[in-house]
Parts: structure tokens; C-alpha cells; sequence
């Protein structure tokens, strides 16, 4: 019978108390975003690819130029992977989502009013839009939202807690249980799924950064495919499951994906990963020493910076800090110049003859005054639609108008100040969403 020597057993429980003390840490915390760590773990298995990554984020910054604010339209596809039914979340969750993505990426958001007057000096508007795809790769009529479900509890693992990425990639594999991304290149990939370990979300999301090297296939082990990755819980502002980090109900608006999407659109964390001494990249955002933690503390001017000759205190306002949800509201003027310049370069495809966006390019309606407080004038082609759909920010139905004229009155005398969404439709097939805003 083999026997141990003190020191060996002496080693043995050290292991074993070094992963006591992991398992009572993570049971206490929550990885909110595990974008940066993801880049490290591709690191192993690719390595060079940090440096890509930082050079590919110099070259974005380096690539602009000056263009017209246009609005860019992005097609997205969402994949929903559930074991159970409260996993596999309505569309009305996904409509809010994408809603919240909008608002926030246009600077249409309602708590904008909530930034504090420090930072009016480099608040910024990305003016990116998102839609539900309505061509899937092979040209067929698609929601943009497919539904899979999986064997897989989880696709969570204690592995995620020594940095390996490669259980929670298998969401992207079809033959793993998950779903085959759509043509990366063409279409924003977002994975939604249960990541708990011992009934706790090991993270709430990741996505992977631009980089030069060609996008990855489902179900290959050359590590992260392209996308973003979201805990079900912190998906949309009207999503009935309750996210428990283990302190109590946490308040959800749908900000883990924007968040998320703009580490997929070239940003890092506003505290650079580290402390006073680390820099995200963007010369407007305020150093801060480390991140957030959860909280809304605005009292915090944790290191001496020089913007515009003013030393800004933390922007706990700003959407890639880890503050909570109720208090992120904004992105800096650089870092939607950086956002942009990535459209513009590493990423192009999503925007330029993209025929996944294909339809909403063509389609052309002219709505005002917009905002008003009282009636919207829709005017369109004839022809090109046949009925409008009113919806509010929850993607509630509010009414519809068949399409017997050219102009279409809307009355919107009787509902609440806010965002509304018309959506055209041809023989019940949408053709385009427009965003209204209600005074």
C-alpha cells in the first residue's frame, strides 16, 4: 500500500485548503465580465494573441477618420441555449434587450439625465444601432433568434476558475450542446445560457475583442469563438428571473450586454485592468484605481488625472465600469471614436453590403415631428408596407394602423413620455423599426 511522507502530506493539504479557500471565494463573488481573463486564456493557447489584441487596438485608434456621424446598423442573432424553461427566455425579453442595446448606443436612454455635469466635457454618442437579423446565411427570412436546447445544466465550470474558457465555449458548438454561431464575420453572435457553478453564476458575461486573426469555427479548439456570451438572469431589463449573486436580488436594465458589446467593439475596462498607473486606451475616460465594486459611490476620485485640465472623479456613470447597472449611463467621446473606427476597420463587414442588414438598408420611411407630444406623421412608399405596429421600450404592444395612405397619423396624445418603436410591416414580414420619441 503506498503511504505519504509528512511533507507530502503537508503539500496535500495545502492543495487542499488553497481550493477550500477558491470555493468559498467564488461562492462570494461573482466574475462580472470575464472579457479580460478571456483574452489571457487565449494567450495559452494562442500566444501572441494578447499583443494582437493590444495592437489591433492601436491600429483602431490610429485608422480613424474623420466620417459623418451615420448611423450604423448592426444585424444580430441571438442564441438562446436552455436546459429549463425558465432558461429559455420570451421574446419579449430579447426585444427589451435589444431596446436597452439601442437606447444605450444611441445615447437615447432615459438616465442620461443622471450623468453627472463633470463629464458633459466628453460624453459621447456611438450612434449604433442593433436589429434582430431578418436574413440568415442562406438568404432565408429569419427572427434573428434561435432556440436550443441543451442536456448541459451548465455550461459553468470550476475549470473557469483557474482561467480555462473551454466548458463555457461549448455554448457555441452545436455538436457540444450549444449553438453554431452564424457567419461571425456578417453577424453579431449573442449566446445566452446558464453559467452557474454550485448554483451561482460563475460570471455574468464575456465577449471576445477585434483582433486581425481570422474569425473561429464552432466546436474548434483554437479557443474563443467570436461573440458575446450572457448569463440568462442578466439578460433584459424585463427578465422575470431573478439574478441572486448571493447577497440578495441584484436590480437588472439589460447593461451586462452593453457592457459586453463594447468589449466586442474594441473597449476595455475604464480602469485598464489594473490600477492608477494603467490606462484603457482612450484619452477622455478617468483613471480610476481599480474598478467599481457593485456600487454607485460617487464620492470616489481615486486618482489625479488631467482631461480637458480637469481631474474627473471615477465614472462610475460610464457603461464598461463594474458599477452597478442603475448608475451606468454613458460612454466618452473616445471611447465611441474608438467604437466607431473599429466599424470602420476591423469590423466592417457587420455594417458595409452587409445582406444580413440587407432589408433595412432599402427600406425608407420618413416620421415627424419626432419627438412630439401629441402626433406622428408616418409617411412611406406605397407599396412598400401595408400595416404599423406601435410599441414601447418593453416591447409591448401599444396599437397598429393599417396603411391606407401615404401619411399615416399616430396619436400618441394618451400615452407616457419615452421611447416608442414603430414597426413596418409587408404581409405580417418586418421590414424596418424606427425609433420615436414621445415629449
Amino acid at each position: 500500500m503506498n503511504s505519504f511522507s509528512l511533507k507530502e502530506k503537508m503539500k496535500f493539504s495545502l492543495l487542499l485548503l488553497l481550493l477550500s479557500v477558491n470555493f468559498v471565494a467564488f461562492n462570494q463573488s461573482t466574475e462580472k465580465c470575464a472579457s479580460h481573463k478571456a483574452i489571457l486564456y487565449q494567450e495559452t493557447l494562442t500566444p501572441g494573441y494578447k499583443e494582437l489584441v493590444n495592437t489591433e487596438f492601436e491600429i483602431a485608434k490610429s485608422a480613424l477618420r474623420p466620417k459623418a456621424n451615420d448611423l450604423y446598423t448592426i444585424p444580430v442573432v441571438v442564441h438562446i441555449v436552455y436546459n429549463t424553461a425558465n432558461q429559455n427566455i420570451a421574446d419579449s425579453v430579447i426585444l427589451n434587450q435589444i431596446t436597452v442595446l439601442n437606447n444605450d448606443y444611441q445615447r437615447m436612454n432615459e438616465d442620461t439625465v443622471n450623468m453627472r455635469a463633470d463629464f458633459d466635457i466628453v460624453k459621447g454618442d456611438p450612434n449604433i444601432q442593433f436589429v434582430l437579423a431578418q436574413i440568415d446565411p442562406a438568404g432565408n427570412t429569419t427572427t434573428g433568434i434561435t432556440r436550443t436546447a441543451t442536456s448541459s445544466a451548465t455550461f459553468g465550470s470550476i475549470n473557469f476558475l483557474l482561467g480555462d474558457f473551454s466548458d463555457l465555449e461549448k455554448v457555441k458548438s452545436t455538436a457540444d450542446g450549444g449553438s453554431d454561431p452564424w457567419d461571425q464575420s456578417r453577424y453579431l453572435n449573442i449566446w445566452v445560457c446558464n453559467m452557474e457553478v454550485f448554483n451561482t453564476p460563475a460570471l455574468l458575461g464575456y465577449a471576445t475583442p477585434p483582433t486581425g486573426l481570422p474569425n473561429w469555427p464552432p466546436g474548434s479548439n483554437l479557443g474563443l469563438s467570436d461573440g458575446v456570451v450572457i448569463q440568462y438572469q442578466a439578460f433584459g431589463a424585463n427578465n422575470p428571473n431573478t439574478l441572486d449573486l448571493g447577497q440578495g436580488a441584484l436590480t437588472v436594465k439589460g447593461r451586462t450586454l452593453s457592457h459586453e458589446v463594447g468589449h466586442y467593439l474594441g473597449l476595455r475596462h475604464i480602469w485598464g485592468d489594473g490600477n492608477c498607473a494603467e490606462e484603457d486606451g482612450i484619452d477622455d475616460t478617468p483613471n480610476a484605481d481599480a474598478q467599481s465594486n457593485q456600487d454607485c459611490d460617487a464620492t470616489k476620485n481615486s486618482c489625479v488625472d488631467n482631461i480637458y485640465g480637469v481631474d474627473l472623479p471615477d465614472m462610475i456613470e460610464n457603461f464598461m465600469d463594474y458599477s452597478d447597472e442603475t448608475c451606468q449611463n454613458s460612454f466618452t467621446q473616445g471611447q465611441v471614436d474608438l467604437m466607431r473606427g473599429v466599424l470602420e476597420n476591423q469590423r466592417i463587414d457587420l455594417i458595409q453590403n452587409n445582406p444580413a442588414s440587407l432589408e433595412e438598408m432599402q427600406f425608407e420611411a420618413s416620421i415627424y415631428p419626432n419627438p412630439t407630444s401629441s402626433e406622428l406623421k408616418v409617411k412611406v412608399k406605397t407599396g412598400d408596407v401595408d400595416e404599423l405596429l406601435l410599441l414601447d421600450a418593453t416591447g409591448k404592444h401599444v396599437n397598429s394602423h393599417p396603411i391606407k395612405n401615404a401619411t399615416t397619423l399616430i396619436s400618441l396624445i394618451d400615452l407616457e413620455g419615452g421611447i416608442y418603436f414603430i414597426h413596418f410591416l409587408k404581409n405580417g414580414k418586418r421590414q424596418s423599426v424606427q425609433k420615436v420619441m414621445k415629449l
